[in-house]
């Protein structure tokens, strides 16, 4: 599959938060790298289909993102997600199968793989109100992946997580990234640099460079030093 951004800019009244943004991604892990306000966010919402590009067009295999078809092949994870906090664990990904239009036997199907999957089958009863940032996120990837997406959009994913947390959900990611698109944002390069592939970086609006892993790694420790020192 390829995800196509075409010349994506959004403008918001005199400030523009998008500016002319270009690339493609295919299966595998994709970095996104940028300080706070470099547009990461509005980039991944117009990409999620929840803002319209001012200009621009995106797609997926020709497929429209403002069509029902691409939002069936598309998880979101955002950075601030809202959960349910009386629902239980396994309550709240079965609602989000609902949601996703699954019959009540394959959300409780998908349901009990996704708990197991993300390790959290012993807590599958409990309260969304009494579990850690590290465990709600877990709850967070799950929605995100319930209907098997094609396209897997990440918001700032690891962002409150401890260290053991933060790899638990990097090797989760990992192993999902094989058959599926991934976009991952964050601000630390640690969060990215065993599973991403490819990268790309953003400032003030703009994309300031694309390529792969490897063939950047020294532009990355220089592009870190100077953004987050």
């Amino acid at each position: 599959m390829n995800l196509q951004v075409d010349r994506v800019t959004k403008q918001y009244k005199n400030k523009i938060a998008v500016d002319r943004v270009s690339f493609e991604l295919t299966e595998g892990v994709t970095g996104l790298l940028g300080a706070n306000g470099a547009g990461k966010t509005t980039l991944m919402r117009m990409m999620a289909g929840i803002l319209n590009p001012t200009s621009g067009d995106i797609s997926a295999d020709g497929i429209p993102v403002t069509s029902e078809e691409y939002r069936a092949m598309l998880g979101y994870l955002p950075q601030d997600f809202g959960y349910y906090p009386e629902f239980s664990a396994r309550d709240f990904i079965m609602y989000f199968a609902a949601l996703k239009g699954m019959d009540k036997r394959h959300a409780r199907e998908k349901t009990e793989e996704l708990l197991q999957l993300v390790g959290l089958s012993d807590v599958a009863d409990k309260k969304i109100k009494t579990f850690s940032g590290g465990i709600k996120q877990r709850i967070g990837i799950a929605q995100a992946i319930v209907n098997d997406p094609k396209i897997l959009i990440l918001d700032e994913p690891t962002s409150g997580l401890d260290p053991k947390e933060r790899v638990r959900f990097r090797n989760l990611i990992a192993g999902i990234a094989q058959e599926t698109i991934v976009l991952f944002s964050t601000h630390i390069v640690s969060d990215i640099e065993h599973i991403a592939g490819n990268v790309l970086m953003m400032r003030d609006g703009r994309m300031i460079y694309e390529g792969s892993w490897n063939e950047s790694k020294g532009d990355l420790e220089e592009f870190y030093m100077k953004e987050f020192a």
